[in-house]
C-alpha cells in the first residue's frame, strides 16, 4: 500500500507540473537505511527580525537578505539590511495573494504562491515583474543550483524546474531513514553541493517529532544525507510543548535558511521571529 501511494503522489506530481519525463528510481519499494549524521550548532551572532514578517522564503546577495514573506495581506518581497533588520526596498503583493518561496537565479528573483498557482519572476535591482508562470499544485520551497530550480509542494516529492519554462525536468523521491517519505518539505537553500530544507513544524509527532530539524537533501538523487539539529535556538520566538491552545506563536516554525557562499555564512531565521541567526555546525553532543 504504501508503494502504491508513494506512486500515485509523484504521478500527481507529474501531472501538476507539465509532464516531468525523468521520475527518480529512489521511488521504488522503501527501504530502511542506517542512523545518518546529525549535527548541531553554535550560534555565531543574532540580528534583529521583523517579528511581523511570515517568513517564507529567505537568501543572500550582496550583503543583504532578501526575504519573502506570507498571508494573505502581507504578502511581499524584501530585501533588508542585517545588522539592523530595516527593510530598505519591499514589493507588496496583492491582498488575495499568499507567498512562498523565494530564490535568486541571474538578475532574477522567482517567487512562489502557496495556492494561487503563479510565479512571479523579480528584476533583482528594482523588484519590477518580469514575468509570471503558473503551475497546478501547491508553492511551498525553492532553491536553486544555478542552474535549474527546486520546488517543493508539502508533498515528498520535490521537483527540479527549467527556469525559462517553470517545467519539471525531473522529480525527486525524498525519503526518511525508516523508509517513509519525508513530507512537509518547506523553505530550500542550497549550500555548498546539497539542498537544505525546512520541515514544517517538524516537532509534531506525525510529522517528525524532532523540534527545528533541517533535512540535508542530495540535489541529484534526493537521498537523504543527514539532519542538522536547532532544537531550542530561539525558544521565546516559538510556542514549546506545553504552549495552551491558541497561543500566537504555535504557526511560528523554523522556515528561513540562507547561505552567503563567499562568506561560508549561515543564516536561520522563522516565521514572525523576533531575531535572525548566524550559526556554525557542530558535530552533535
Amino acid at each position: 500500500m504504501r508503494v502504491l501511494i508513494l506512486f500515485v503522489t509523484i504521478l500527481t506530481a507529474m501531472g501538476c507540473s507539465g509532464g516531468a519525463n525523468i521520475v527518480e528510481s529512489n521511488a521504488g519499494t522503501p527501504t530502511k537505511s542506517g542512523p545518518l549524521p546529525v549535527a548541531g550548532f553554535e550560534i555565531v551572532k543574532a540580528y534583529p527580525h521583523d517579528p511581523k514578517a511570515f517568513t517564507q522564503g529567505l537568501f543572500f546577495h550582496q550583503g543583504f537578505l532578501y526575504e519573502s514573506t506570507g498571508q494573505e495581506g502581507f504578502s511581499s518581497l524584501r530585501k533588508v539590511e542585517i545588522e539592523t533588520g530595516k527593510v530598505v526596498q519591499k514589493s507588496d503583493l496583492p491582498k488575495t495573494v499568499f507567498a512562498e518561496g523565494a530564490t535568486l537565479l541571474g538578475d532574477k528573483v522567482y517567487q512562489l504562491t502557496w495556492q494561487d498557482g503563479i510565479a512571479r519572476v523579480f528584476n533583482i535591482n528594482d523588484f519590477s515583474i518580469v514575468k509570471e508562470f503558473s503551475y497546478q499544485g501547491e508553492g511551498w520551497g525553492l532553491t536553486t543550483d544555478g542552474t535549474n530550480l527546486f520546488m517543493t509542494d508539502r508533498t515528498h516529492v520535490m521537483r527540479v524546474l527549467n527556469p525559462e519554462t517553470f517545467k519539471s525536468i525531473k522529480m525527486l523521491a525524498i525519503m526518511r531513514e525508516d523508509g517513509r517519505p519525508l513530507m512537509n518539505i518547506n523553505e530550500l537553500e542550497y549550500v555548498k553541493g546539497e539542498i537544505w530544507a525546512n520541515i514544517w513544524h517538524s516537532e509534531q509527532p506525525e510529522v517528525l517529532g524532532k523540534p527545528n530539524y533541517i533535512a540535508r537533501i542530495d540535489p541529484q538523487s534526493g537521498k537523504l544525507l543527514g539532519w542538522i539539529n536547532l532544537a531550542g535556538i530561539s525558544p521565546d520566538d516559538q510556542s514549546g510543548p506545553d504552549a495552551k491552545p491558541g497561543d500566537p506563536r504555535q504557526e511560528n516554525a523554523l522556515n528561513g535558511i540562507a547561505y552567503d557562499a563567499a562568506g561560508d555564512r549561515i543564516f536561520v531565521t522563522g516565521k514572525n521571529w523576533k531575531k535572525l541567526y548566524e550559526i556554525k555546525l557542530k558535530p552533535q553532543a
